[in-house]
């Protein structure tokens, strides 16, 4: 018998930094194949470089948008005071940040976007479901958003042109103009997201004070028309603090959960960029809580005070401005309002979903023909019949939404937290074959664990004005807690469906 060297073992595929973060070893190939392009690699340390700041900067320039603005104000129309608002939507954003911190943390140790992440619980190929739910909502997003930058150029123009622009024929219940307008302010997001991140990372750094001077300016331009701040905290609420508000509280906090629910989830498309762990922590806990609560005070405020100088609540910001008599007021607000737009826009609804359809088909979709796919379905879903009315916007659109990624945010950090404790395999999130191929590329635990949680989120919601009835009638009373049902659900049913799999996890 002849002897035989020990066989080497084989060199790693990755290297672990002293400060946690994990990159591609040196000298190793980076992953190639079918699943595998160069938008869903993971970033280089070297290349992660976002700050504090710069965390900060985007979620102010997030937060500080027409949408938000109008969550705020749409909790006025629907019949709550100033304080009740502000305590709903500062409790939801308490809440919501939580999951996006446990999910982001994945994006600066790994350097990996969403739907590599989303790998390594729901499979290889079967991250293409959780990625393209998410898609579809932040396309809805963007269409909402883009039919409200529509609006601010329409009446910009109107005030510059007059009554020829803004009473031009009607299409489809609206002036052609406005239609024009909405196209316009669609392909100017086109341009910018070509541009690529950095060009976003820039924008955002300078949009977000920008548009958080604008909303002041509104706010003592209400104050001014109501005759002092008195008016503005004066306005009482219609449902008082009994079992009126109580039953409205419920679902309108499940729907300002829902709002970021999707940020919840993509998170991880811009931690992968951060500089460290600290960075991203701070960055979104510093930027997220503290400006949505203010901007919800400004929001309410200005509402509360257009219902007592119009004697109505004014929930849109651009129907508001257009009421100002100075031309040079009205142009200040609505370009306020479309860097407002363009910053949560580009940032929260065009870089994700882009992200989401470049993995179902990676070597054929890039990361710009995923964006152009999102610009073209954010049209297709009828934005403008969503935004038509607070109550379906609110609780219809954002319960809904809110329901669905919830549940597979308690997949993701099951997953990530509880079965693997934040370690994952690189090369694995890539390979056929490999760790998180499970079966054939699916893992239908966490299929079967994001079905019965969505089904219990939202199959008891009211559908209107979408459709009438609800799917499922029998489970009415989860609806108006849909997002925590989704979560819990679908977290404890993943653990319990995985702990029968015989082959390690990690």
């Amino acid at each position: 018998m002849t002897d035989t060297a020990p066989t080497a073992p084989p060199p790693p595929t990755q290297v672990t930094l002293a400060d946690g973060r994990v990159e591609i070893a040196p000298g190793a190939p980076a992953p190639t194949g079918p699943y595998a392009n160069e938008d869903l690699l993971p970033v280089p340390v070297e290349k992660r470089t976002w700050t504090t700041y710069n965390f900060s900067a985007l979620w102010v320039g997030m937060a500080h948008n027409t949408a938000s603005w109008t969550l705020a104000s749409g909790l006025i129309a629907v019949g709550m005071d100033w304080k009740q608002a502000v305590l709903t939507i500062a409790l939801a954003n308490v809440i919501v940040l939580i999951p996006m911190l446990l999910t982001g943390h994945a994006g600066p140790k790994y350097g990996i976007p969403f739907p590599v992440f989303a790998r390594a619980s729901f499979g290889i190929r079967g991250a293409n479901l959780p990625a393209v739910v998410r898609a579809l909502v932040a396309c809805g997003w963007f269409g909402i958003q883009t039919w409200i930058g529509g609006e601010a150029i329409y009446f910009l123009a109107g005030k510059l042109i007059g009554t020829g622009w803004t009473d031009a024929a009607k299409v489809g219940g609206y002036a052609w103009t406005m239609w024009l307008s909405f196209a316009i302010f669609w392909a100017l997001q086109v341009v910018i997201i070509y541009r690529g991140m950095e060009t976003i990372r820039r924008f955002e750094n300078w949009a977000a004070p920008f548009v958080l001077v604008g909303a002041f300016v509104m706010l003592w331009w209400m104050s001014d028309k109501a005759g002092g701040f008195g008016p503005l905290f004066d306005q009482p609420s219609k449902l008082g603090w009994g079992a009126d508000f109580w039953k409205l509280f419920a679902p309108a906090l499940m729907g300002m959960i829902g709002f970021w629910s999707t940020l919840s989830l993509n998170i991880p498309d811009f931690t992968r960029y951060g500089k460290s762990q600290k960075a991203q922590t701070r960055g979104q806990a510093l930027g997220l809580p503290t400006t949505m609560t203010l901007f919800a005070f400004l929001s309410v405020m200005v509402t509360s005070g257009s219902q007592a100088v119009y004697g109505e609540a004014i929930w849109d910001p651009v129907q508001l401005a257009a009421k100002t008599d100075s031309t040079v007021g009205l142009l200040f607000a609505l370009v306020t309002v479309l860097v407002a737009t363009l910053s949560v826009n580009v940032a929260a609804n065009l870089v994700s979903p882009a992200f989401d359809f470049s993995n179902i088909a990676p070597r054929r979709i890039s990361f710009r023909a995923g964006a152009l796919a999102t610009c073209v379905l954010g049209v297709l879903i009828f934005p403008w019949k969503l935004y038509s009315d607070p109550q379906g916007y609110i609780f219809t659109w954002l319960g809904l939404v809110g329901g669905l990624l919830g549940t597979v945010a308690g997949i993701l950090i099951a997953d990530y937290w509880i079965l693997r404790r934040a370690r994952l395999d690189l090369a694995d999130l890539y390979r056929p074959g490999g760790r998180y191929w499970y079966e054939g590329g699916w893992n239908w635990r966490a299929v079967v664990a994001f079905a019965v949680g969505g089904i219990l989120a939202v199959g008891g919601a009211s559908f209107k004005p979408l459709i009438d009835g609800r799917p499922v009638p029998a489970l009415a009373d989860l609806a108006d807690y849909g997002w925590a049902v989704g979560l819990g659900t679908s977290m404890v049913l993943y653990l319990a469906l995985m702990a029968t799999r015989r082959r390690s996890t990690v």
